[in-house]
């Protein structure tokens, strides 16, 4: 995948990516990437500047269900003609190392996940110059206005529609959800006496690297569609007003403060001093 516009020396890309995998069914089994999806962002201008998606074939194709709890879910049929990771693994290095990674949930799901991979086949995984897991920035800044924060409940506040539970809509999804999310911080930040509601930071998030407990049942967590056949709508409120000039400023600083970063915590701290 080759980026169709350059962007200025030390200002890395940021790529949003997202993985749909298998669920494990009983203790000790293990998690299998099913599709790989991202979209590169320029960090200047929050436009996409491509995208790449694949399924993937795991060894054991007995792990993947017949038929998905989801209209739109990876069956082993989808898959057993996919490649596997192994022979994908070049082209998801190339789009992850050294870059921003962004994505929800990724530092406990993805990230784990993507290193798993890499090192069942003797490679180095690769490596980001900067995190921004938008789990937690938002639950820092947004709260649970919106409810958990789950992308499928964020989505729904911001009426952007059902989450495809698919890789590349799911990524796509995400960015919208922040651009939404920092039209609504920015204004309260400009009327914070008038539009600032005490939002409480919500005690517990259950992810998908917490199960209470309890395993699920057997079923692939799928999601992604062809880019053509996006389930939600893409448009950014305002875009062509000067708010949307300034919210789209507001997601751009945030962004590029991962650039700085190496932890994430480094993070957080950088976009509170950002959004007050």
């Amino acid at each position: 995948m080759e980026s169709s516009s350059s962007h200025p020396e030390g200002s890395p890309e940021i790529v949003f990516f997202d993985l749909e995998t298998t669920v494990p069914s009983r203790v000790g089994q293990r998690f299998w990437v099913l599709e790989f999806g991202a979209i590169i962002v320029c960090p200047q201008k929050l436009v996409e500047l491509d995208c790449y998606s694949t399924l993937i074939r795991p060894k054991d194709l007995s792990v993947v269900a017949l038929k998905s709890g989801r209209c739109d879910g990876i069956t082993r049929g989808a898959v057993s003609n996919a490649p596997v990771f192994e022979e994908v693994a070049d082209k998801i290095f190339s789009i992850l190392n050294g870059r921003v990674w962004a994505g929800h949930n990724i530092q406990r799901f993805d990230c784990v996940r993507i290193k798993e991979a890499f090192a069942e086949i003797g490679r180095p995984a690769p490596v980001p110059v900067g995190m921004i897991d938008s789990l937690g920035v938002l639950t820092e800044r947004f709260g649970r206005r919106a409810g958990n924060m789950k992308m499928a409940t964020l989505a729904a506040y911001f009426g952007l529609g059902q989450q495809k539970h698919r890789s590349l809509d799911d990524v796509r999804m995400n960015l919208e959800v922040m651009k939404h999310c920092a039209t609504v911080l920015f204004l309260e930040s400009s009327l914070p006496s008038v539009l600032n509601a005490k939002w409480r930071n919500p005690s517990t998030i259950v992810t998908r690297s917490r199960s209470n407990g309890k395993l699920p049942c057997r079923e692939e967590n799928s999601r992604k569609s062809p880019p053509t056949t996006l389930g939600y709508h893409r448009a950014v409120p305002y875009t062509r007003g000067s708010l949307g000039k300034m919210t789209e400023g507001v997601l751009k600083n945030l962004l590029c403060k991962a650039q700085e970063t190496k932890s994430f915590s480094n993070l957080l701290k950088h976009s509170h001093s950002l959004l007050r």
